[in-house]
């Protein structure tokens, strides 16, 4: 009865519909609906009430009235094109693109389906074009930003598109000619932080790659203006101003290293000017009270990067000449700084080290001794015309520089140190009664203590006076310093047990007097930092490192202080970690010389029995358990001047050293070692052939797990122009090089920069390749026979080129294929089934060798849990040759 009911219901709605009565047509439809359960009514119904939908304009419940009948019968076309209808006026016109096509599909000479198909193609390409012309995106994003009107959120997805905008040349282009650089003015005169971020983040972007635009924006924006926005306390303002005068820089001086075509190759732009306009800007930046401590960072880490020549090859070091002249004695300034003193200018824990790094790096740069000395001479009277005996504080600057100096370079400042007055002065403020002036002397005192063959004066007298210090002062920040010059005086031994500076058990007590005080929390950070600067020095000593790594506290402490503000410490605690983890150079001792050194009676050299193998294991698996992962992860992220490629190197054998032990490399991925990526660099650089075999080795091992671990660690070990040393160990005769290198290229083919290297024309590298699978070693096979089978994989061009290289290509696959070891043949039939599927030519050059039956022994075994992968790949090879009818199947 039911049933029947439905249909009458129906028969009434179509009635209704006739009469254009389209609520009652509803009406009678959605009656009948509840009524039947048959799905062939049901689809129906549904189908005529979205009709009803669509005339009375209820497009929501017409698209969804269709979709119930599509999904009672997926080839209702009328249901199909009512919801292609209902979709097309809501606006979702991609969806209703493929509804209608489907109905073309099921009715190719449908018109009415054809010329809708038409229609929406366009509207779609037309909103397409629309939604994403870059220059309704610029005009939209402006629009929002200047709007005082406009909701926070939409101001901050505003400020952040423009910012990708800014990144994209299209987008940058459209910026720029639309205007864009005044009003990125108006939003920076807003004042408003975050649109100010915003502004100064796309011109950035707009300025990476292309000098005439980088030239017009930093006339546009004003170095001044540049410089002041970077001047500001704002850390993160200062640093996207600093990338910003970054990209300009780069931009100007060619050193983005992009191909310019088209009119920007064309645009001949003298930048020379407009180069050393920011060097004098920056320089200004160094002495001005105006300035942010971290402004003046920035500014130095600046000079740092884009001063002194990267290549000493290059002969014109002029920049360093200009800065030489026109602003050493500012940055002089900067490293003679006393954060106690009210004369003091803005500064952060990382200032004068950065200064003092440059220093470091123009002295450098200089290619002559008479630039060097007139580098001193500046050094000189800067130093001597602070010295004033009715001004205590100049007195004090002028010792806070010559500490600074020896921090960076040691020989101009041993110079230094033999000046007239300036040895007496550091006695003289060691005695003074006020805390800056004595906490200044004694750091020079510790900073002097670096060249003991030169400092003769602190040879002579150096322990008896920090001793003395240590003894009569109460200042705790004072006894710290004054232990640092004690504890560098006595490893002047190094790693020798039997050049002990100091009685048996010294060592250890300055030591453990040092891990009190970095558990100290209510010490400041930068004494604290002291205690590890001691620490770098003790630990040399066995006894005090074995001690050291079972002292928990001690460790998460200094781990937490590495993870600080502080840069600082960084060179510190990467030379305590590699004293602990012997991952120093150790010199080769040839036992004949050994003999004659003794026969001669001269000091040999003895290994403490603390510094075997087994202990060092045992400190590296408690450094691992302590945490010093995530501490090595954050240091080397460390995005200033101070992270030195000396730093870099030292967290480099670190790592390496930490990554001896296979078993610990997954704990070492867990707890973030897999992002290191700043150890690449240092890591590329042990790869030379002045270096022992051990240390290239270990470098390659550290390569081929970085290079296992993502694409974007590999794009950063090409970047480093690895790959050809990595070629160059392929060729070794040593074993376990040659393997390693093989390894890490086996890694390496992964990214496409290296598989272009191997499609190149004119080169050995995929004949390399090849060879090295016909090796005997296993191991290199195993390794080679994976980077052929990925190369072969990714591009079919490489298939016929592996067939071209050498006669023996065809040889070397069946031996692969027909291996003892199951993953060299596994990898074998996926480079025979890669040959296969590139082209039916390679595939008959296979067929007709023996290839055809080793692929049939090999697909016809048992079933095999161990073979399975083996197996499958081999029966995967003969279906492909059925496909090209080279075989048939036998039933």
């Amino acid at each position: 009865m039911a049933e029947a009911e439905a249909v009458q219901l129906k028969e009434e709605g179509n009635r209704h519909f006739q009469l254009q009565d389209y609520k009652a047509a509803t009406k009678s439809y959605s009656q009948a609906l509840k009524l039947t359960k048959d799905k062939a009514l049901l689809a129906t119904l549904y189908r005529n009430r979205a009709a009803c939908g669509l005339k009375t304009e209820s497009y929501v419940q017409a698209a969804s009235d269709a979709s119930r009948a599509i999904d009672i019968n997926s080839s209702d076309i009328k249901a199909l094109y009512r919801r292609c209808q209902a979709l097309e006026h809501l606006g979702k016109l991609d969806q209703a693109f493929k509804d209608v096509q489907r109905c073309a599909t099921l009715e190719p000479r449908n018109q009415n389906f054809q010329e809708t198909l038409r229609r929406l193609n366009t509207s779609i390409q037309e909103k397409l074009r629309v939604q994403f012309s870059t220059d309704s995106r610029v005009q939209t994003m402006f629009e929002i930003l200047l709007d005082e009107n406009s909701e926070a959120d939409r101001l901050e997805k505003a400020a952040n598109n423009l910012i990708v905008l800014g990144r994209e040349e299209a987008g940058a282009e459209r910026i720029f000619q639309n205007n864009g650089v005044a009003l990125l003015l108006q939003l920076m005169d807003t004042k408003r932080p975050e649109l100010v971020l915003a502004a100064v983040r796309t011109l950035s972007g707009m300025c990476s790659g292309h000098r005439a635009r980088a030239t017009a924006i930093l006339h546009g924006v004003r170095i001044d203006r540049i410089c002041s926005l970077m001047a500001v306390e704002n850390e993160e303002m200062s640093l996207a101003v600093c990338n910003l005068l970054q990209a300009i820089i780069d931009s100007l001086s060619g050193e983005d290293k992009r191909e310019h075509r088209g009119k920007e190759e064309a645009l001949v732009l003298d930048t020379k000017k407009d180069l050393k306009q920011i060097t004098s800007h920056l320089l200004d930046m160094l002495v001005s009270k105006k300035v942010s401590g971290q402004g003046r960072d920035q500014a130095l880490n600046l000079l740092n990067k884009n001063v002194p020549r990267k290549d000493l090859s290059i002969h014109d070091n002029s920049r360093t000449i200009y800065v030489v002249d026109n602003g050493l004695r500012k940055i002089l300034k900067v490293v003679g700084q006393v954060p106690d003193l009210p004369s003091c200018l803005p500064l952060t824990d990382n200032t004068r080290m950065l200064a003092s790094i440059l220093i470091n790096k123009l002295y450098d740069d200089l290619r002559c001794d008479p630039e060097r000395d007139h580098f001193r001479k500046i050094c000189e009277e800067y130093i001597t015309g602070k010295f004033d005996p009715q001004d205590m504080d100049k007195n004090v600057i002028a010792i806070q520089t010559v500490s600074g100096i020896l921090q960076g370079p040691f020989d101009l400042g041993n110079q230094l140190l033999g000046l007239k007055g300036v040895m007496e002065m550091m006695v003289a403020l060691c005695g003074s009664e006020r805390e800056a002036d004595q906490l200044v002397a004694v750091e020079a005192l510790i900073h002097a203590s670096t060249k003991l063959s030169r400092a003769t004066f602190i040879i002579t007298n150096g322990v008896s006076l920090l001793k003395q210090i240590y003894k009569t002062t109460k200042n705790e920040k004072i006894k710290i310093r004054t232990l640092v010059g004690l504890c560098k005086l006595g490893s002047a031994g190094g790693t020798d047990y039997g050049l002990r500076q100091f009685a048996e058990g010294s060592t250890e007590k300055l030591a453990k007097q040092c891990r009190k005080w970095l558990c100290n929390a209510s010490i400041d950070t930068r004494t604290r930092r002291w205690a590890v600067e001691g620490l770098a020095y003790l630990t040399l000593d066995a006894d005090v490192k074995d001690d050291f790594v079972q002292d928990i506290p001690a460790l998460q402490a200094m781990f937490e202080l590495a993870k600080t503000s502080d840069k600082t410490i960084l060179y510190s605690v990467a030379t305590t970690l590699v004293n602990c983890t012997n991952s120093y150079d150790v010199k080769e001792v040839i036992p004949e010389l050994v003999q004659l050194a003794k026969f001669s009676k001269q000091h040999v050299p003895e290994e403490h029995p603390k510094d075997k193998k087994d202990f060092i294991d045992m400190r590296v698996k408690r450094l691992l358990n302590a945490g010093v992962i995530s501490a090595l992860a954050c240091m080397v992220k460390a995005d200033s001047a101070i992270l030195t490629d000396q730093t870099k190197e030292l967290l480099a054998r670190v790592f390496l050293a930490l990554c001896d032990n296979p078993k610990d490399r997954g704990t070492i991925v867990a707890q973030g070692g897999g992002k290191v990526y700043e150890v690449v660099r240092p890591l590329v650089r042990l790869l030379d052939t002045q270096r022992d075999g051990l240390q290239n080795y270990e470098a390659l091992l550290g390569l081929t797990n970085l290079s296992g671990r993502s694409d974007k660690l590999r794009q950063k070990i090409f970047k480093e122009k690895a790959l050809p040393d990595i070629e160059n160990y392929m060729f070794e005769n040593h074993d376990q090089l040659r393997q390693a290198a093989t390894e890490c290229m086996c890694n390496m083919v992964l990214n496409k920069e290296v598989q272009e290297r191997f499609l190149a024309d004119g080169n050995d590298r995929l004949k390399l390749m090849v060879l090295l699978c016909g090796e005997d070693d296993d191991k290199v096979q195993n390794a080679a026979a994976g980077a052929l089978a990925m190369l072969t994989a990714a591009h079919k061009k490489l298939c016929l080129k592996m067939t071209q290289v050498t006669t023996q290509w065809l040889e070397i696959l069946q031996r692969l294929c027909l291996h003892d070891q199951l993953s060299v043949q596994h990898r074998g039939l996926v480079v025979a089934y890669n040959l296969l599927a590139a082209s039916a030519e390679l595939a008959k050059k296979l067929v007709e060798s023996e290839m055809l039956e080793i692929l049939t022994v090999v697909g016809k075994q048992e079933p095999d849990e161990k073979k399975a992968a083996v197996i499958q790949t081999a029966r995967e090879c003969l279906i492909k040759c059925m496909d090209y009818g080279f075989i048939k199947p036998v039933s």
